[in-house]
């Protein structure tokens, strides 16, 4: 199982989104408080659609309780349009933590001391970043590929 983090979501389509990605790709969902929503908003409910209920989700009240609990560090890949390195360079794991900023701006400088593993997604220059739901979508598929090959 992979594990999804998204640290202090604004929108709640998009949360709701991805938690109906978790739902179908099996994946624990980690909501890290402040929410620019409330958790039982209709918009999230709507995206998740019927999935919502199924879901695998923990929410924390800041970073720190989020990060009190992980045991292996090494395994918290951080996502980050300013990163050098490409999510198809990494080598994902079954249990890997795959962290998300807030969609106005990203994860703050502070979450990134937090963990050396960066990731970027490789994008046209002609965009700053794809929409949250779109690049939780490309890492899960990819992490999900590595994983499948991986396990036979």
């Amino acid at each position: 199982m992979l594990n999804i983090v998204l640290v202090e979501p604004e929108i709640p389509n998009n949360t709701g989104n991805i938690g109906r990605l978790c739902v179908g790709t099996e994946s624990k969902l980690h909501l890290i408080h402040p929410f620019g929503f409330v958790i039982n908003d209709k918009n999230l409910k709507r995206s998740g659609l019927d999935y919502w209920v199924h879901l695998d989700v923990t929410e924390y009240q800041n970073v720190e309780e989020w990060t009190a609990q992980i045991r292996d560090k090494s395994r918290v890949f951080l996502m980050s349009s300013h990163a050098k390195t490409s999510i198809y360079e990494a080598n994902f794991q079954d249990g890997d933590w795959l962290v998300f900023g807030k969609e106005s701006v990203g994860l703050s400088e502070a979450v990134l001391q937090l963990f050396p593993n960066h990731l970027t997604i490789p994008m046209s220059k002609l965009i700053r970043s794809f929409n949250i739901a779109n690049s939780v979508a490309f890492v899960v598929g990819e992490a999900k590929r590595q994983i499948l090959i991986n396990n036979g």
